[in-house]
């Protein structure tokens, strides 16, 4: 006679039930989003895209030897200051489906749902 009965691994069992206990934790059953949420992240995304094109300038300006032609000093620095964190907030603001903010966006909205629990995943498979 042949046995087809299907045995799990006791630490397998265990690891689901923590991985189940871990999801539980992190967020109990996906709510959705609200709208004001969702802009927060869109914020949130394009301020920090906004910093990190920032920086990159700042990086590239320091490559460039200085203009000797409009004297330089504190004010022309300033000034430029100023200028490449207006070219950042422009390059943020216009965005796009590749922009650095929208995969940013996408990024915090995984982890803001956080993964399905393993109970409801069991639930959904035996309703089908």
């Amino acid at each position: 006679m042949m046995n087809n009965s299907v045995t799990i691994a006791p630490d397998l069992l265990i690891q689901d039930q923590k991985a189940e206990q871990l999801a539980s934790k992190v967020k109990p059953g996906r709510e959705p989003l609200s709208d004001a949420k969702r802009k927060e992240f869109k914020k949130i995304s394009k301020d920090f895209e906004a910093m990190f094109t920032g920086m990159m300038l700042k990086g590239m300006r320091a490559t460039v030897p200085e203009d000797k032609l409009t004297g330089g000093g504190k004010a022309e620095e300033t000034y430029r200051y100023l200028l490449d964190q207006e070219y950042a907030n422009a390059a943020a603001q216009r965005g796009g489906t590749g922009s650095l903010a929208s995969m940013v966006e996408k990024e915090l909205l995984k982890r803001y749902e956080g993964p399905p629990s393993l109970a409801g995943r069991a639930k959904s498979g035996e309703e089908k």
